[in-house]
C-alpha cells in the first residue's frame, strides 16, 4: 500500500533532525527505521517512515499485537491489508455536490476541449545532472531572444535546434508533428493549451517554457482548436477527479496528523495538530 507523503517530508534541515550536529539514526517513537548498518535511498526510507507511523497507529488501536520491535518491521500482507482498512475507516471522503462539480468546470473549461492541437517545433535545453542551470537558463534566454527577432533569417531556428537541443527532435529541426495535451509533458502541455493566454497565435512563444527536463523555446507552426464539451458530456469524470483530489488530500492531512502525534528523531516530518480536513 502506498499513500501519499506530504510533499514537505524530506531529509535534515528542521523538525528533530540533527544534521547541524552528530547525525543521529532515524527512529519514530524510539523505533529505528534502519537496521545495524543499513542505508536506504531518501524515497525509501520516507516510505518506511510512513508504514512505520500507520503500523503504531494500528498498534495503538488495538488493531495489530504490540510486539515492541527495536527496529521497524517487514509487514507481510495481511498486515498491509489492516493499515489499509484503517485509513479507510479514518479517510472519508465525500462526494462532490454538482454545484461543485459545475464550479470545477468553469474553472478548467480548458481542459475539457476534444481535437484540439498544435503543430510545433521546440528547442531543449537540458537539465543533466553537474550541470549550471543559471547559466543554461541565460544560454536559452540568448537564443530565444534571437529567434524573436523580426529580421531572424529564414531557417534560423532549425538550425539552431540541430545546435543546441538536446532532444532527439534535433534531427528534423526541432520538429515534434502534431501534438495534443496528453502528447507533451505535463508543464509544456499546460503553457500551451491550458493558461488564459495559451491562444497567443503562431509562431515563437515569447517566453520559456520550463518543464522536468529543462528549458524550452517553442514555436507554434499550426492550430487546431477543437470542440468545447459542455458539462453534462464530462460531468462523471469531474466527480472522479474531484474525488480523487479530495482522497489526496484528506491522505496527506491524516499522515500530517500521525507524525505531530509521534516523537520523531534523525528525520524531518512536517506534521501537524489540528483536526482531519475533508
Amino acid at each position: 500500500m502506498t499513500i501519499p507523503l506530504p510533499p514537505e517530508v524530506g531529509c535534515g534541515g528542521g523538525g528533530s533532525c540533527h544534521c547541524a550536529g552528530e547525525a543521529q539514526p532515524p527512529r519514530i517513537n524510539g523505533v529505528a527505521l534502519l537496521g545495524p548498518g543499513e542505508q536506504l535511498a531518501p524515497d525509501a526510507l520516507m516510505e518506511r517512515a510512513h508504514a512505520e507511523l500507520l503500523r503504531q497507529e494500528a498498534v495503538r488501536q488495538g488493531l495489530l499485537p504490540d510486539t515492541h520491535p527495536r527496529h521497524a518491521p517487514e509487514l507481510d500482507e495481511a498486515q498491509r491489508q489492516v493499515l489499509e482498512a484503517m485509513v479507510e475507516a479514518a479517510v472519508v471522503t465525500p462526494a462532490p455536490s454538482r454545484e461543485a462539480q459545475e464550479r470545477y468546470y468553469l474553472a478548467h473549461k480548458p481542459h475539457f476541449v476534444t481535437g484540439q492541437a498544435l503543430h510545433v517545433r521546440h528547442i531543449l535545453f537540458g537539465v543533466t545532472p553537474g550541470v549550471d542551470v543559471h547559466r543554461l537558463a541565460q544560454r536559452a534566454e540568448t537564443a530565444l531572444l534571437e529567434l524573436s527577432r523580426k529580421d531572424v533569417p529564414a531557417g534560423r531556428f532549425e538550425q539552431l535546434a540541430r545546435e543546441l537541443s538536446n532532444c532527439p527532435s534535433s534531427a528534423e529541426g526541432g520538429d515534434l508533428g502534431w501534438v495534443g495535451p496528453h502528447d507533451c509533458a505535463p508543464e509544456l502541455a499546460n503553457e500551451l493549451f491550458y493558461q488564459s493566454d495559451s491562444g497567443w497565435g503562431m509562431g515563437v512563444h515569447p517566453r520559456l517554457v520550463h518543464t522536468r527536463f529543462g528549458f524550452h523555446i517553442v514555436e507554434v507552426l499550426g492550430r487546431r482548436k477543437g470542440t468545447q464539451q459542455d458539462f453534462d458530456a464530462v460531468q462523471d469524470r469531474i466527480a472522479i477527479q474531484m474525488t480523487l483530489q479530495s482522497r489526496a488530500t484528506a491522505l496527506r492531512q491524516y499522515m500530517r496528523l500521525l507524525i505531530g502525534q509521534a516523537h520523531v528523531v534523525g528525520l524531518a516530518l512536517e506534521g501537524a495538530d489540528s483536526p482531519l480536513v475533508q
